[in-house]
């Protein structure tokens, strides 16, 4: 599965994120690590679509559309783990993302029972407002864990 971002940014350009994201699941499947690629995403407007860019730069890059499928509800790091377990009934699989957001939906994926890697695809510097932002998204999760994965009845939430 691979997490989504913007392929461009704000003041416009390439998202390196995005393309490194993009090369990582490119190369794991050329060498037969991975066999299908889900890719997973923000879908809410009618011009931001994240899965249908990763999907359509996938298949510039030689990847065949029949081993793609688009998550369109992956609206955040849970509910994209969640989505493949509940829509893609994968209860192992790999994560492509970078380091600092693998170690996030890892420990996800850990709290929900499921046996998920992480694939680091090349990262930037870590910069002041991603840092920020990662502080953040690390204490969400935690409030996550506690209160949203719990209705999901799966991993260390099933008994209750």
């Amino acid at each position: 599965m691979v997490l989504g971002t913007s392929k461009y940014l704000h003041g416009g350009g390439i998202n390196a994120y995005f393309k490194y994201r993009i090369d990582a699941a490119f190369f794991l499947f050329r060498h037969r690590k991975i066999r299908y690629i889900i890719v997973s995403g923000d879908n809410r407007e009618k011009n931001y679509n994240e899965p249908k860019m990763m999907k359509k730069e996938l298949i510039k890059k030689g990847i065949p559309s029949r081993f793609i499928y688009e998550d369109f509800y992956g609206i955040n790091t849970l509910h994209s783990i969640i989505r493949v377990y509940k829509i893609f009934h994968q209860k192992k699989f790999t994560i492509i993302s970078q380091r600092f957001h693998n170690e996030r939906a890892i420990f996800i994926g850990n709290c929900l029972g499921l046996d998920v890697i992480g694939f680091n695809a090349k990262s930037l510097t870590f910069d002041g407002k991603t840092q920020f932002r990662e502080i953040f998204a690390r204490i969400k999760v935690l409030w996550d864990i506690i209160f949203e994965i719990r209705k999901y009845k799966i991993g260390i939430f099933s008994k209750f």
